[in-house]
């Protein structure tokens, strides 16, 4: 059978559960070399398992995202074994606490924004130079309607995917003469972990899965996809531009 990625390679953060895990899965049907990186190397062995089934292939990178001169090591290994990376899918993120901003201890504060805002802003730093080195380079951040929102008592998080959708627009406009194409995805309520931590009494039945919401993923990763700097929103499953408030 053809797979239509093959001899890619993609690097997938928060790959050993929920989005990740399944985009990763995903990416590897397709014919993707994962690396995959995650905290937790239970996760990560789960999924090589499951992408040696499908008779794909990944790398296992075990690494806490706030550990920015890990990342440094791991684009330098990159460049050393592969001399570029086709897909970067930076989906890792917390939740952080949810409680009134006035109640948040700073650290808990930092301790989000270090991980879904300047883990991504390292790895941009990190990562670029090998995407230029693809044909068809093309990352993909995972956001949430919280950026937008504003969603009362979870700010941390709402702001942390503000200021990752800023970022990742900037690096649309800058490298938008470039191969490289850059966007957004928001999947929304999903059956995920993070969710079920948020919203406890909900039933995870009436919710889509992870694996769902890859296949909506891949296609943004593949050559053949133009656009970027833009939004892609899953449950109205519409590709949006960005507007500058009325």
């Amino acid at each position: 059978m053809t797979k239509p990625l093959a001899d890619r390679i993609a690097l997938v953060t928060g790959a050993s559960r929920g989005i990740g895990f399944a985009t990763a899965k995903a990416l590897a049907k397709a014919g993707v070399h994962i690396v995959a990186v995650a905290r937790t190397q239970g996760g990560l062995e789960e999924l090589d398992d499951e992408i040696r089934k499908d008779g794909g292939s990944a790398t296992l990178v075990p690494l806490n995202l706030t550990d920015s001169d890990g990342i440094a090591r791991l684009g330098a290994g990159l460049h050393e074994r592969y001399g570029k990376l086709d897909i970067l899918v930076g989906n890792a993120g917390v939740l952080g606490p949810s409680s009134p901003v006035g109640h948040i201890e700073l650290k808990a504060f930092n301790d989000v924004m270090a991980v879904n805002v300047s883990a991504n802003f390292q790895l941009i730093r990190c990562m670029e130079p090998l995407l230029k080195q693809s044909d068809a380079g093309r990352a993909v951040f995972i956001t949430s309607g919280a950026a937008n929102k504003a969603t009362a008592y979870v700010s941390p998080y709402a702001a942390s995917k503000a200021a990752l959708e800023t970022l990742a627009r900037a690096w649309a406009q800058e490298t938008a003469n470039t191969k490289l194409r850059i966007n957004l995805f928001n999947p929304g309520p999903i059956r995920t972990r993070m969710r079920a931590t948020l919203m406890p009494g909900e039933d995870p039945a009436t919710l889509d899965t992870p694996e769902q919401v890859a296949e909506f993923i891949v296609p943004m990763c593949a050559p053949d996809w133009t656009e970027t700097g833009k939004f892609y929103d899953y449950k109205t499953r519409s590709l949006m531009s960005f507007r500058a408030p009325a």
